[in-house]
């Protein structure tokens, strides 16, 4: 069952690498084919020392390893954002995709030299082709990069290798391999983009937005970090311990990341954030409809847990409360998408700034509020949440922002037909695509695909759905014009749904970033 299941994932993912490079093909390319290929065959390995215990870390045993959808993300991110910022002129981000494809490269190859590592015996065949691939993206990062992009690269590579170790200690059974690479790989990106144009003093030459974005995610990972330590010889549930919890976060927050984001911007931080947010009057509508929409969330969460608290049979919510929030999701991202897209990029750090800092109280026990936490948030976990964090409610919002945060801006001229629907990539993949797919499979599907829960039914109404979210977008938003690419549109969209079929990685975060890749070709 398991290997129709990975054989299946597999297939879908080898048909999205081939259709990319069917439209964008250079050197890079023979790369990531290698890599894919690589991948496949180690991914096995990957997937028997989970099942022997056999891995250095404790990852997530619901699920395989999921290196090979994961081993594509970053390379196949770089290599459509070169070619799109090619088209546009801008050789700053042109070689800027260049370092994103390469990095994402060596992170991959990396991760699967440790499985065939500590494999026992040594698998030959399979140590033949990762040596033929690392051959492979030698050779082209060698004729490709300058030495500078090559030192940019190794950095992301030392950052990755530490901030593994240590958050795979810390947070066991949180993430598989492969998730361990989209995530940690992308904030050792993020915490080098910060350190480079630190140093480089290139402060408030870029958008602050940007800035917000890159110190909110370095300030919560050293947050967490800091307070793991700590609380590890003191006890964080009593009140001393949660004093002195708000305390430092203050401190560190108000004392360091503030500061640090002021010489970035060149503004005090406060002082920005407020004229940004009463910068016109559908600002304000807007805060005032999320703020509506956080209440109505606030109302589930306690109504269900009433209900709970009546009814002792019900240990979890249904799949489809739980898809409450996915149509909630689709409420705010929408209109903030039509109307003010700048404002949506910062409410969406701010919003994942509060969303790790509960967790953080909830993980820690932290008074008032940490018990609370938990017995509220247990209602609606599921069986990727199986680590010591609760990640679905974050994982949501990722899924629905990185498309917002990804966005070529300074690209943006060479955007036509599909690729002018790249913010609405996660409101398609997660908040329509994956909620119809499980309603539907939940409550009419019949029949199951193979070595899986998940329905053709639901699958099939996923992707009409998401082709009607597509007209609808069409009709309110004027700056979506699909004139041309009516069927990589259409395909696009089946081939991240047949993944969502068959995947047993975090969905909320792998599916924005495929269609994400194959709208931005």
């Amino acid at each position: 069952m398991v290997n129709k299941l990975l054989v299946a994932e597999s297939l879908v993912v080898f048909c999205i690498v081939l259709s990319i490079h069917s439209v964008v093909w250079d050197r890079f390319s023979w790369c990531t084919l290698a890599l894919a290929v690589q991948a496949f065959y180690v991914q096995h390995k990957w997937d028997r020392l989970l099942q022997s215990g056999g891995a250095v870390f404790q990852y997530r045993s619901s699920a395989n390893s999921g290196l090979l959808p994961a081993s594509m993300i970053i390379p196949l991110l770089g290599i459509v954002m070169r070619e799109r910022c090619k088209s546009s002129g801008n050789v700053y981000f042109e070689r800027f995709g260049v370092v994103v494809s390469a990095t994402g490269m060596a992170l991959a190859y990396f991760l699967s030299i440790i499985a065939l590592g500590i494999t026992k015996p040594v698998p030959k065949n399979t140590c033949i082709v990762s040596g033929a691939t690392g051959c492979a993206v030698l050779y082209t990062m060698k004729n490709s990069l300058a030495v500078s992009e090559v030192i940019e690269v190794l950095e992301v590579l030392l950052i990755f290798v530490y901030l593994s170790m240590i958050i795979l200690y810390l947070l066991p059974r949180c993430f598989t391999p492969g998730e361990t690479l989209v995530v940690l790989g992308g904030l050792s990106f993020v915490i080098n983009q910060l350190i480079k144009r630190s140093l480089n003093a290139v402060g408030g030459k870029g958008d602050p937005v940007d800035y917000l974005l890159l110190v909110t995610l370095v300030a919560l990972v050293l947050l967490g970090i800091i307070f793991s330590a700590l609380f590890f010889f003191m006890d964080s549930s009593t009140w001393t311990s949660s004093l002195f919890f708000y305390m430092m976060t203050a401190v560190l927050g108000l004392g360091i990341f503030v500061p640090w984001l002021q010489y970035l911007i060149k503004r005090h931080p406060l002082f920005w954030l407020l004229e940004f947010l009463v910068k016109s009057k559908t600002r304000l509508y807007l805060l005032a409809f999320w703020t509506f929409l956080i209440l109505i969330a606030c109302g589930v969460v306690l109504f269900q847990n009433s209900k709970r608290s009546t009814d002792s049979k019900k240990p979890q919510a249904s799949t489809i409360t739980r898809k409450y929030f996915h149509f909630l999701a689709v409420a705010v991202y929408v209109p903030g998408v039509i109307y003010d897209r700048p404002l949506l990029y910062v409410a969406a750090v701010v919003c994942l700034a509060v969303f790790v800092l509960l967790e953080y109280i909830r993980y820690f026990r932290i008074k008032p509020l940490g018990q609370t936490l938990r017995s509220l948030l247990t209602l609606f976990l599921d069986e990727r949440d199986s680590g010591p964090l609760i990640l679905s409610h974050i994982c949501l919002l990722l899924g629905m922002s990185l498309p917002v945060w990804l966005f070529p801006r300074l690209c943006s001229a060479s955007l036509s037909g599909p690729s002018t629907l790249l913010p609405y990539c996660g409101v398609l993949a997660v908040g329509v695509g994956d909620t119809i797919a499980s309603v539907c499979g939940s409550t009419i599907g019949e029949i199951k695909w193979p070595g899986t829960k998940k329905t053709f039914e639901g699958t099939v109404m996923s992707v009409f759905a998401q082709i009607i979210a597509v007209a609808l977008i069409l009709i309110f938003d004027s700056s979506v014009n699909i004139n041309t690419g009516y069927i990589w549109l259409v395909g696009s969209i089946t081939l991240v749904s047949l993944l969502e079929a068959f995947t047993t990685q975090i969905d909320n975060l792998i599916l924005p970033l495929y269609l994400h890749i194959m709208f931005m070709v």
